[in-house]
């Protein structure tokens, strides 16, 4: 990964790297790696507050690029949309999505089965 522009965000209490990653020989790199390697590049960085966005994989090279946010708290990373929070989470592995079978499971007991919708 390189690091194409270092800013450094004191009312987000945030440093915002964009970056670009060249992969020639292998595939995109998956959020997680992303996540590892902006962390590496800022000393003493909680890989839980580090967000990447705006990833980009040019059609027929082997570049990606995109932003990643490098928060100083959690307190500052509270003002990420909770998507985005939930997406993080996800790739990392650390918490399940929640699962929504059980409203699903209620909504189709509740249809009975004789209503087809036909013209009769």
């Amino acid at each position: 990964m390189e690091i194409v522009e270092r800013r450094e965000n004191h009312l987000l209490d945030r440093v915002e790297l964009n970056f670009r990653w060249d992969h020639p020989k292998g595939p995109t790199p998956s959020r997680t790696e992303m996540i590892d390697a902006a962390a590496k590049s800022e000393p003493g960085a909680d890989k839980s507050l580090v967000f990447v966005k705006n990833v980009n994989t040019r059609f027929g090279m082997s570049r990606t690029s995109g932003i990643a946010l490098v928060y100083g708290s959690a307190e500052s990373a509270s003002i990420e949309p909770e998507h985005i929070v939930e997406r993080h989470r996800t790739s990392e592995g650390t918490e399940n999505p929640p699962t929504t079978e059980e409203s699903t499971t209620d909504d189709a007991e509740e249809e009975s089965p004789t209503e087809q919708g036909g013209d009769e």
